[in-house]
């Protein structure tokens, strides 16, 4: 995709009152540094009231080893070039027997919390992911938990965390046996009592369904994010999640399992009560 798609697909978002725009991609030589920071200052000079999020830590080990830069020469170009926040993904599960045989040759986990640390360093916030639900086994993700905790203890740096429930499709992991919505719902239950220092617990409908999310209120979740955009990552692997979802419904949901809809912004200040 070009910078002048890129361009066009941010433009026609905030006229529909869109106020963030959320850039990843992968670990691609082919679209360098450069081209990167390139477009996140035209996102920035031709919109500077959208706030970007952009790049994983799993994306700024690979720059910097593709282009033999340090963590920090990295994290402050995407900083000069107008990158306000730091998504959550690349976490993955922490234990490196799992990371070996589901993401070998990705970031660390060590690298991961290195990343994040540096960001909340320069007074700058990140999200948190896990991914659960593959061949990971439960205290797997308890220690996941507490890496992350006792990182949010140093920095104060992290928003968010959030569970995110593993795609079985279209991919080499071929998991048969899926979570069940109970081991879903006691897995944000536990994050939410683990992780007491994280200000929000994010159930991402995208990967959990928006039944099991709304439901996900009860047992911890204070955030369902949102009606979202354009989304292929999980839909790639089977969720329902493409065309994102119309805000009036998304409205109507929240409502109707007892909750009173808040729209914010990507450092949780409130924006609207519905």
């Amino acid at each position: 995709m070009s910078h002048e798609e890129i361009l066009q697909i941010v433009e026609e978002a905030t006229a529909r009152g869109v106020k963030e725009v959320h850039i990843v991609s992968a670990h691609n030589p082919n679209t360098g540094l450069a081209w990167y920071m390139e477009v996140f200052s035209k996102i920035k000079k031709a919109f500077p009231q959208v706030h970007v999020k952009a790049l994983t830590a799993a994306e700024i080990n690979f720059l910097a080893e593709e282009y033999n830069l340090s963590y920090d020469e990295v994290i402050d170009q995407m900083i000069e070039h107008g990158v306000d926040s730091m998504p959550g993904g690349g976490a993955e599960i922490f234990d490196e027997g799992v990371r070996d045989y589901i993401c070998k040759g990705k970031v660390t986990s060590d690298q991961w919390i290195d990343i994040h640390r540096k960001w909340h360093q320069r007074g700058r916030q990140s999200n948190a992911t896990m991914l659960f639900g593959h061949i990971e086994e439960k205290h797997h993700r308890i220690d996941h938990m507490i890496r992350l905790r006792n990182l949010q203890d140093e920095t104060g740096g992290f928003n968010s965390f959030i569970p995110l429930v593993y795609q079985r499709e279209n991919n080499f992991l071929n998991v048969q046996k899926f979570l069940s919505s109970q081991e879903i719902l006691k897995t944000m239950a536990i994050s939410r009592i683990m992780l007491d220092n994280f200000p929000h617990i994010k159930a991402y409908w995208v990967t959990s369904t928006v039944n099991l999310a709304l439901v996900s209120q009860a047992y911890g979740a204070d955030d369902l994010d949102g009606t979202i955009e354009r989304e292929s990552i999980n839909a790639a692997a089977g969720a329902k999640s493409a065309s994102g979802m119309p805000l009036e419904e998304f409205v109507a949901l929240i409502k109707n399992s007892g909750y009173i809809p808040v729209e914010r912004d990507s450092l949780y200040y409130e924006l609207k009560v519905w």
